[in-house]
């Protein structure tokens, strides 16, 4: 796949650099996603201050499924392919889980209930752009008001994420996952 937006390439400037450094993993190449939208600095500084990487309310793992499913949901492979090479076996996803989140659904029995209520918010936001109110009282049931406000932004983030990854055919990253898993 070729990409429609070219990256820059390097070396990047010193500043540029400093911030591709702290987003990635030592001896890791800058995403090629980061590397492209770099070319503008505005959107990418934008696009930085919009992520929910830092710890919040939600655990990894739970951060992760929204992630993952998500970014499935969307057909965004490069996205998805990314999280699980980097935060799959951190997060204590387990090749069950990782083939659920792209080809099953939250029925699947490698779901816990509480794991089963974060697949719904994604299934439900992803075809909805909503919650109803019956998947609202679940959530409630298991999380505070401020994690169901983040799960949304997640799932909001990550289906940008799509958008950009798929719209500017992004090629995948080489380490990357991929869905046939």
């Amino acid at each position: 796949m070729t990409a429609r937006v070219a990256s820059i390439e390097p070396p990047y400037a010193p500043e540029l650099q400093a911030i591709f450094d702290r987003m990635m993993p030592p001896g890791i190449p800058p995403l090629t996603l980061f590397t492209t939208l770099a070319s503008d600095r505005r959107l990418f500084d934008r696009f930085r201050k919009g992520g929910l990487l830092d710890k919040g309310h939600l655990t990894l793992h739970q951060r992760e499924i929204v992630i993952d499913r998500t970014t499935a949901l969307a057909g965004s492979e490069y996205e998805w392919g990314v999280h699980i090479a980097f935060f799959a076996d951190r997060a204590g996803l387990n090749e069950a889980q990782r083939h659920s989140l792209v080809q099953g659904n939250g029925n699947d029995s490698c779901w816990s209930r509480e794991e089963r209520v974060l697949l719904e918010a994604c299934d439900q936001l992803h075809a909805t752009c909503d919650l109803d109110d019956a998947l609202w009282a679940e959530l409630r049931r298991v999380f505070s008001d401020a994690a169901i406000i983040e799960i949304v932004m997640l799932a909001g983030f990550y289906r940008t994420v799509s958008y950009l990854t798929n719209a500017l055919r992004l090629p995948l990253e080489h380490y990357a996952a991929r869905f046939s898993i």
